[in-house]
């Protein structure tokens, strides 16, 4: 058996629908259009959790956040979880990674062999959030998360540039000078369109004139918002007269469409890359999101929140010969099903005790879509006062936030979820079935508890980390087989 080379590609925080991808007709990505016009689109491809740490830990580990205890942002994935770069790793793969993975703790590799850049956010427990701190009340419109949207626009360079700038160069430099017998699994992931909304001049230019979109929803009164909404609304400062701004909203939505655009150039590089290894006719390559963006839609910026816009990303595989061309599949599916993907695809051994399961079959075709699969999404990160969970099934989508609110979507007759049908009585048995669903996956009461204290804990060990001489877990990777060394200073 000849084992396949591996690619994935991830961007970080892009939105699906905004993609040409999947149909947008302004948002210039003829990379991902190729790469999805010779391989699989996924259209209902969810994010365990729309945060970044907790995203990436359940894709490396197939399991759930709560199960690991990556709650958020600054939270642990344990050395003794099994990922699926251990298991390619034992199979005999080169498992390589470059750019973000947003490990927090001592353990930055995970399984992977090696990582060709350091990454760019701290991996201590700076970014713990306080559960004591409040998370509702008057808007805080002085928050960085504010700030930072009302500044969209163009730029000549900045940190993030810089960084996915470096990811690239070191990617490709990597594939061109590659020597071995070994199959590679190569993950690739860049920080953009992650904010702040500053997009290279290049890209902006590119839409210059260009038919920018405007939210739908910018003036759904307070008590017809969720808990979450509303919660979130007074975490990250936008207030309602930011998301009426239409030049605000307009800039946002420009500089976000030149990120997206400056990714997929990128994928198409890499792809080229692939080409001039003599690499592309076997290798299976992957691109996705860890999560999305709300964009100012229900006067939201940012993730965090189970709308489509924050929790489906895009998903699309191509494998020449090997997987269906130009194919789509709408059976929900999820970043936690890659870990059995990629292992069944490696010939690995198969994972043990994981939330997910393989989405090859749908790959390849051989398998029918399935429509009553089911897949989930959680929250219990920063900004949200209860354990937050969402289930997806056919064309329903139900969101249980603990001890608060239940709501129930159907998003074939209703996209936009405007519509909530929970306590609708022709769609009590739906609700019923999806609750259960939730109840039986996630232990929700323990979880509820162990979020708020896990959140304790580590701002106890922060402080003491902040006190005397500091301790913290930057990663910069071994130079010339040295050992890793600490930077001074953040990440």
């Amino acid at each position: 058996m000849i084992h396949p080379n591996i690619v994935i590609i991830m961007a970080d925080q892009m939105t699906a629908a905004l993609t040409g991808a999947y149909g947008h007709p302004v948002v210039r990505t003829p990379n991902l259009d190729g790469l999805a016009a010779r391989g699989v689109r996924f259209d209902a491809a969810y994010t365990p959790c729309p945060l970044c740490t907790p995203a990436r830990a359940a894709m490396m580990s197939g399991r759930y956040a709560s199960r690991t205890r990556t709650y958020d942002n600054g939270g642990i994935l344990a050395s003794d979880v099994p990922t699926w770069a251990h298991h390619l790793r034992a199979a005999g793969y080169e498992v390589i990674a470059a750019g973000k993975m947003h490990f927090v703790g001592a353990d930055q590799l995970h399984g992977f062999e090696r990582r060709l850049t350091p990454d760019i956010y701290p991996a201590d427990f700076s970014w713990t959030p306080d559960p004591d701190e409040p998370c509702d009340g008057a808007d805080d419109q002085t928050h960085g998360k504010a700030v930072v949207a009302r500044r969209a626009g163009p730029c000549d360079g900045s940190e993030q540039i810089d960084y996915d700038d470096n990811v690239h160069a070191r990617s490709l430099e990597f594939l061109r000078g590659r020597r071995g017998d070994r199959p590679l699994c190569l993950l690739v992931s860049y920080s953009h369109p992650h904010p702040p909304y500053l997009c290279p001049r290049r890209f902006w230019e590119m839409y210059e004139g260009a038919a920018i979109d405007l939210p739908a929803l910018t003036d759904i009164p307070r008590d017809r918002q969720s808990c979450m909404e509303r919660w979130l609304h007074s975490f990250q400062g936008f207030s309602p007269a930011d998301a009426a701004h239409a030049e605000t909203i307009r800039r946002i939505h420009r500089a976000y469409y030149g990120m997206v655009s400056y990714i997929d150039e990128k994928v198409g590089e890499i792809l080229a890359g692939l080409a001039e290894a003599g690499m592309a006719e076997n290798t299976a390559v992957l691109f996705a999101s860890d999560h999305g963006d709300m964009l100012g839609q229900r006067r939201q910026v940012q993730k965090r929140l189970f709308y489509e816009w924050s929790a489906r990303v895009p998903l699309i595989g191509s494998f020449p010969g090997r997987w269906g061309e130009g194919a789509t599949v709408s059976a929900p599916v999820n970043l936690i099903d890659l870990f059995g993907t990629l292992t069944e695809l490696a010939g690995a051994v198969p994972p043990i005790d994981v939330d997910g399961r393989s989405i090859l079959p749908l790959l390849t075709g051989k398998a029918p879509a399935d429509e009553d699969r089911i897949t989930f999404s959680e929250y219990q990160g920063e900004g949200v006062r209860g354990a937050c969970f969402m289930a997806r099934r056919g064309r329903f989508k139900y969101v249980y936030v603990h001890g608060h609110q239940r709501q129930l979507f159907d998003l074939q007759a209703d996209p936009l979820e405007q519509t909530d049908l929970a306590d609708v009585p022709a769609h009590a048995e739906t609700e019923q079935q999806l609750h259960a669903a939730v109840v039986k996956r996630f232990d929700v009461d323990k979880i509820a508890e162990d979020m708020f204290r896990s959140r304790r804990e580590r701002v106890l060990m922060r402080k003491a980390m902040e006190s005397g001489r500091q301790t913290r877990w930057d990663y910069q990777p071994p130079v010339d087989g040295s050992r890793n060394r600490k930077r001074e200073g953040g990440a």
